[in-house]
């Protein structure tokens, strides 16, 4: 049917070539996850070390983007924008830290997600004590009294969580590199049959 409306309109080529590209791209991005997932599975030190280095980098980029806002930033008060300038800097400084010291970026990264699960857990457990919950509400109350207890557990145990979140950032990106290759759309020849 794609196929008839695109040669209704006279573009076959352009869309056959549109089509084609899709399922390189897609075909491409499968393989990758694929690859790197066998790598965090098999290699998780360099896997994680990859993660580290690309966290610092993330609170460079950030912090300069902040310090940035504070000086372009005319229509924030004074007070704003100081604090969003030192808040930057300190946030540069970090991600600096984090890459001449992958160690720590990984330590402070993992205490992070442990604190936000706990965070998130107490703010659904209040949201759904009050009924302010679209499901049924006992359910919405387990997943946060689960993610409260996931946070303390990554926070007790952080070396034991940064090799999971590996091993099964390993797993989720192999299976989702299957799922995409079996997935995909089909080619224009076996469109055409």
């Amino acid at each position: 049917m794609y196929a008839m409306y695109t040669e209704e309109r006279g573009f076959p080529e352009s869309a056959s070539k549109a089509r084609a590209a899709i399922r390189a791209a897609l075909i491409t991005s499968a393989i990758a996850a694929i690859v790197l997932g066998v790598i965090a599975l098999f290699w998780p030190g360099p896997t994680l070390l990859a993660i580290a280095v690309l966290f610092g980098l993330w609170l460079v980029i950030g912090g300069v983007v902040r310090v940035a806002t504070a000086i372009t930033s005319h229509f924030l008060s004074t007070g704003t924008r100081w604090t969003l300038g030192i808040l930057g800097a300190l946030v540069a400084a970090a991600g600096i830290v984090c890459l001449f010291n992958p160690g720590k970026a990984l330590w402070v990264l993992t205490v992070f997600i442990g604190i936000s699960w706990i965070l998130d857990g107490v703010m659904a457990l209040f949201s759904g004590r009050d009924r302010a919950t679209v499901g049924p509400r006992w359910l919405y109350i387990a997943g946060a009294v689960v993610s409260v207890i996931a946070g303390i557990i990554v926070l007790a145990m952080p070396g034991v969580a940064v090799a999971t979140f590996a091993m099964f950032g390993g797993i989720l990106l192999i299976i989702m590199g299957i799922v995409t290759l079996f997935t995909l759309p089909p080619s224009e020849s076996v469109n055409r049959a």
